[in-house]
C-alpha cells in the first residue's frame, strides 16, 4: 500500500492514490493538477521515509471542485451584561483528487 502524508494550509492528510481530499482553498481552476511538495512521510512497499520535509517527494492531484464548507455558528454571551452576539463562518474548501500515479518518492 503506497501513501503520503501532505501538509496543505497548515494541516496534514494522509493521500493515497485514487482518493478524494479536502484542502483550505487553493487558488486554481478545477481541471487543474496541482503538486503538494511539502510531503512528510511515504510509505511504499520498500519502506517508510520520513522527515520534514521529504527530499525528492511530490504528491500530484487534480482539482476536482472549489467550494465552501458547512456554516459554523460563532455565539459570544457574557453573564448578566445583556451581552449576546451571533456570527457565522464558512469556510473555502478545495477538493482534490489523488492522480493513480500521484505519489513519487
Amino acid at each position: 500500500m503506497v501513501y503520503a502524508i501532505v501538509r496543505s494550509g497548515g494541516k496534514q492528510y494522509r493521500a493515497e492514490p485514487g482518493a478524494k481530499l479536502q484542502v483550505d482553498r487553493i487558488e486554481s481552476n478545477i481541471g487543474d493538477k496541482i503538486t503538494f511538495s511539502d510531503v512528510l512521510l511515504v510509505s511504499t512497499d520498500a519502506g517508510v521515509s520520513a522527515g520534514n520535509p521529504v527530499s525528492g517527494a511530490s504528491v500530484s492531484a487534480t482539482v476536482v471542485a472549489q467550494i465552501r464548507d458547512t456554516k459554523v455558528r460563532v455565539f459570544k454571551f457574557k453573564h448578566r451584561k445583556h451581552y449576546k452576539k451571533t456570527r457565522g463562518h464558512r469556510q473555502y474548501l478545495t477538493t482534490v483528487l489523488i492522480d493513480s500515479d500521484g505519489v513519487q518518492a
